[in-house]
């Protein structure tokens, strides 16, 4: 089998650290300390003039759960228009309802949004308690992708669940495991769930800049050389 790798980019030198490893596609999003949050304009702009590979961005407006106000989907519409103006590849998103469930008319606004562009549902699928009814939800919703760790806190905790999810979605959607994803695990994952691709940062730590002073603070960027050892293990 053939196996994908997509790396979590939330910078431009993270974007270029990707492409130069060979992975295959980049989640642009910032904010990767909180789990992810929409770029900024600017970047996606950057990084679409400077990357050959394909670029899906995240539509989170914020932190924390995914039930969201028609304030904020509208927002996160107007991302999406922006995403498709600057020739991305694909978006990243989901919301759910209060019950942890799919918000399938929310979702089908964001997908129109989208038009041709792919759409990957992201790890707002972990917070449903019913994975096997949400993954049924995902595929009706007509999205190609789930990014998941099988609901658990890691992609290697959530191996058994992420391969019964592989069965399940028998070819009509991509289970794409995420979290945790290392060049110690990321052979064993692929053999144990059957997954067709795989979610990684790739990242090393950046040390603060001296000159930062109060305001220092260490970053996370993608290594080219962790990227490239990930993508020959796959």
């Amino acid at each position: 089998m053939s196996r994908l790798l997509e790396i979590c980019a939330a910078s431009l030198p993270s974007a270029l650290a990707a492409q130069a490893g060979g992975a295959h596609r980049i989640e642009l999003c910032q904010n990767l300390e909180q789990g992810g949050t929409t770029p900024s304009y600017g970047l996606i702009k950057a990084v679409r003039a400077r990357l050959r590979i394909p670029v899906f961005v995240l539509i989170r407006p914020r932190a924390g759960g995914f039930v969201y106000s028609a304030d904020e989907l509208a927002i996160m519409r107007a991302d999406i228009e922006a995403c498709r103006a600057l020739g991305c590849a694909g978006v990243v998103l989901g919301a759910l309802d209060a019950a942890g469930r799919v918000d399938q008319a929310a979702c089908q606004a964001l997908i129109a949004a989208a038009g041709p562009l792919c759409v990957t549902f992201h790890r707002a699928f972990d917070a449903c308690p019913d994975q096997p009814g949400a993954l049924e939800a995902v595929i009706a919703l007509g999205c190609q992708r789930v990014l998941t760790s099988g609901g658990q806190l890691t992609a290697e905790a959530g191996q058994n669940q992420l391969a019964a999810l592989v069965v399940q979605a028998a070819g009509r959607v991509r289970i794409m495991p995420g979290a945790g994803i290392t060049a110690s695990n990321i052979q064993t994952l692929a053999a144990h769930t059957g997954a067709p691709e795989f979610h990684a940062s790739a990242k090393r730590l950046v040390p603060a800049e001296a000159s930062a002073g109060l305001f220092a603070t260490p970053q996370f960027e993608t290594d080219a050389a962790l990227v490239a050892e990930l993508v020959a293990l796959l």
